[in-house]
């Protein structure tokens, strides 16, 4: 077998380079910024190292658009190159000055300062430029300015430069298919996209467009409450202020700081839209986080920013790998720790807010088993007594009067009839609302066993049967009152896919309620959730009647003297409990506004006879 190497002709490289290195012809500033700001770090490490002195004030990037010319001129006051720097960076791809300085010079934190890595940045201004010039003078004494220019073939000239002050500077000859980069507003809205954040200041025409503070590089107790705000506000000048934030900063096993907003979640939240900004050493990366943030923590808003986040060679996307994998476990226990300090240390604040951020929690639980460990606590839900509590603390109240159920409705105006009868017994029941709480409250039954949920219309609770008033006497038949009264109702409405049963209910009040077993509701919910056609599946009800009622005894009765009015008095009934537990179909309104008009019709005509 013969070994034999590859051959690769720069002449093949840079068109590639030009037009499918960057999926966005924006990030060319981008690059030669970062660039800049790389030598201007450099610079501030040499200081340090007693190899030159300067004042910080000397440190800048200045941007020049000529538009007569169909220029645009980048300068910095860093390090410089010198003719042979220009010849070992510049005319050889892809090798990086800045992992060969670090490698040099790098002691402490000295890695998050330089932002380069690949070293193929500035060939990314050949997708605007039809001709590039660099002048450029290295710090180093007795050096000589050197001059490189290129019109993006594999060619370019090296000469002596005339330039006479350290630094290095770029001029782009802007081609013809993108005069847009020419204009002033342009290049700012990309250098506020991407370099707000970045450690040197930035002038475009002799204004200075970045004068934003990065918080997340500083330690949380040093940051006040409305620099938070502020912050927020600039990222998201949209939006109302977030209910509250985690200041995330780690050193190891991988680098990450960062600031995550908990925002206040509205109608026309987009709960698919990712808007926490990723960041590396300080440079815009991408808005698109989803590998790095799960899916049940794409609601919040921020910044992340990491030198270890791998990056494929653009910068432009993540490449998922196991750092990657390890800072979302960490992100997300990041989250549970701020909720769980906050449940301990201002009860009041968690649950006032906790409706804005308990899709996250529920979401949360029900998507990552180590979420759930964490967060299973921290539920909760409000009850009849206007208090929050969580399912742990409610078992332990009600032990005795019904262990290990829990109560809840869904909807409290349609079942306020309805729950009267348990606020009456002095039995707490649960809102739950949230579109998740069914898939959770399943979820949590198959996690403790012993704990069961139902929905106060989804049985009868022996707590709301009146012993006392309930005729337990057989007649001939063996049938007692209450049975007698189900069959005949059963009569009336024949509805083969109804059930009826008469109970003898704690309230007088209350004539008759739809009963629909736990499960099937549940199952209903899921395939609303899925956006499946729930009509499909059949929905067996029961009509439970109350055999104290005065109406339900009326028309028991009735049925043997007025039949017809009888009939459609209990299709009323049975109508109006669908109504009031938000039962009836739409399409069923019509016939029972009709009705309803022609059996007061009837009953009015019978009170004057």
């Amino acid at each position: 077998m013969t070994k034999k190497s590859l051959q690769i002709h720069s002449e093949n490289i840079l068109p590639i380079i030009k037009k499918w290195l960057y999926s966005d012809k924006d990030i060319f500033l981008r690059e030669l910024v970062s660039n800049s700001c790389d030598a201007m770090s450099k610079l501030k490490i040499l200081r340090d190292k007693g190899e030159i002195d300067f004042k910080d004030e000397e440190l800048k990037i200045e941007i020049k658009i000529d538009k007569e010319a169909s220029k645009v001129v980048i300068t910095d006051t860093g390090v410089g190159m010198s003719a042979e720097e220009v010849e070992k960076y510049i005319a050889q791809l892809a090798f990086s000055g800045a992992e060969e300085f670090m490698s040099k010079y790098q002691e402490g934190s000295e890695k998050d300062q330089i932002i380069g890595h690949f070293g193929l940045g500035f060939y990314s201004s050949f997708m605007v430029s039809k001709h590039v010039e660099i002048d450029t003078l290295s710090y180093r004494k007795d050096e000589k300015p050197a001059h490189w220019s290129c019109d993006g073939s594999s060619e370019y000239d090296l000469v002596t430069s005339k330039k006479e002050t350290r630094g290095c500077e770029i001029t782009l000859h802007i081609d013809e298919e993108n005069k847009e980069f020419l204009e002033e507003a342009k290049l700012k809205g990309i250098l506020e996209k991407y370099c707000s954040f970045l450690p040197f200041p930035i002038f475009l025409n002799d204004t200075q467009v970045n004068d934003q503070e990065p918080l997340w590089l500083r330690k949380p107790s040093d940051v006040k409450d409305e620099e938070y705000l502020k912050l927020y506000r600039h990222l998201y000048p949209m939006e109302e202020d977030p209910i509250f934030w985690i200041h995330l900063n780690v050193d190891y096993p991988f680098h990450l700081k960062g600031i995550l907003f908990f925002p206040k979640i509205t109608k026309r939240f987009d709960f698919q839209k990712t808007n926490i900004h990723l960041y590396c050493n300080r440079v815009f990366v991408s808005d698109n986080v989803k590998d790095l943030i799960p899916d049940y923590l794409m609601v919040l808003r921020g910044v992340l920013d990491s030198p270890d986040i791998p990056l494929n060679v653009s910068r432009s996307y993540l490449q998922m790998d196991s750092t990657v994998r390890a800072l979302s476990t960490h992100i997300a226990k990041k989250v549970t720790d701020k909720l769980a300090n906050l449940y301990q240390s201002d009860f009041k604040k968690y649950s006032e807010t906790f409706s804005d951020f308990e899709t996250i929690l529920k979401l949360g639980i029900l998507q990552d088993t180590k979420f759930f460990e964490r967060a299973k606590d921290l539920l909760i839900w409000k009850n009849t007594n206007e208090e929050w509590t969580s399912i742990k603390d409610y078992k332990e109240r009600c032990e005795s009067k019904h262990k290990d159920k829990v109560f809840y409705t869904t909807d409290e105006k349609h079942t306020s009839h309805f729950l009267e009868m348990y606020k009456d017994k002095g039995i707490e029941v649960l809102f739950a609302s949230a579109s998740l709480d069914s898939p959770l409250m399943s979820f949590l039954e198959g996690k403790d066993p012993s704990t069961k949920f139902q929905r106060i219309d989804s049985a009868i609770d022996e707590n709301l049967i009146n012993k006392e008033k309930e005729d337990s006497l057989l007649d001939s038949e063996g049938k007692t009152e209450a049975t007698k009264m189900a069959d005949a109702f059963k009569t009336l409405l024949s509805d083969e896919m109804l059930d009826v049963d008469a109970k003898s209910l704690s309230s007088d009040h209350l004539p008759a309620f739809i009963m629909i077993d736990e499960q099937s509701r549940r199952m209903r919910d899921y395939l609303a959730m899925t956006h499946a056609d729930a009509g499909k599946l059949p929905q067996k009800r029961t009509l439970v009647l109350n055999t104290n009622n005065k109406l339900i005894k009326a028309i028991y009765n009735l049925q043997n003297s007025d039949e017809n009015l009888a009939k459609e008095l209990s299709q009323q009934i049975y109508d109006l409990s669908l109504l009031s537990q938000k039962e009836l179909d739409p399409s069923q309104f019509s016939t029972f506004i009709k009705r309803s008009s022609e059996v007061l019709e009837r009953l009015a005509a019978k009170a004057t006879l």
